[in-house]
């Protein structure tokens, strides 16, 4: 197949595209609304401290930016026909979205509720997806495309994590929950942090490992 051929594929050749933007839709509708009137005592996560509620608000909001615009981004048929377009997203996603989110994000992390495991995953995470979105944003600047492109694919395995993640919890929870007087010692809390903690790992190794594994079998089809 040729570049041209490829380029002007129609949108029921590239069959991720709709059930991607669905799945952003239905996961946002579900979890913005708790924190849209502000109130601390609708947050699904406790606050341990005065501070954590703003932050936490204020990562939720920057997020939802990114994850918006960040599915833009991979719209082929954006990023072809309106290629202006395209580049205004991305500085959107990349300065109004993923930098900010990650930022905070890395200060939620540190107070989360969920023990010492889910707390060292969720710090990796923001310093990782803050590091692949700056370099993707550098490579782009210096016109290496082809980088931009691979560092740009890991920052949306990194962001759109947090879906993964729900899906993990439920795993998780299935798995664990027959176990909580053999392995947790009858203590749900014991096996509340477990689940977390292996949710937080699980919900973004997964992705990057997959997203790691697409780059290489594309650059080795291209080669």
């Amino acid at each position: 197949m040729t570049t041209i051929e490829q380029h002007t594929k129609p949108w029921w050749r590239r069959p991720w595209v709709f059930p991607l933007g669905l799945l952003v839709t239905v996961f946002l509708v579900y979890s913005l609304p708790p924190y849209l009137g502000l109130d601390p005592a609708r947050s699904r996560i406790p606050g341990p401290t005065a501070w954590y509620y703003p932050v936490l608000v204020t990562h939720i909001g920057f997020a939802t930016i990114a994850m918006v615009t960040c599915a833009l981004q991979i719209w082929p048929w954006l990023r072809q026909k309106h290629p202006a377009l395209h580049r205004r997203t991305g500085r959107v996603y990349v300065f109004a979205g993923a930098i900010p989110a990650s930022i905070a994000g890395f200060t939620v992390a540190l107070a989360a509720p969920f023990g010492p495991v889910g707390a060292v995953s969720n710090v990796l995470l923001a310093t990782l997806w803050f590091g692949c979105t700056v370099q993707g944003y550098r490579m782009a600047r210096a016109r290496r495309f082809g980088d931009h492109r691979r560092w740009m694919v890991r920052s949306f395995a990194l962001c759109m994590s947090i879906i993964s993640n729900r899906i993990w919890g439920v795993v998780w929870a299935l798995v664990l929950a027959p176990q909580v007087d053999t392995t947790f010692g009858g203590s749900e809390l014991a096996m509340g942090q477990a689940i977390a903690g292996i949710t937080t790992w699980t919900g973004w190794v997964v992705p990057l490992l997959v997203a790691e594994w697409w780059l290489t079998r594309s650059r080795g089809r291209r080669a």
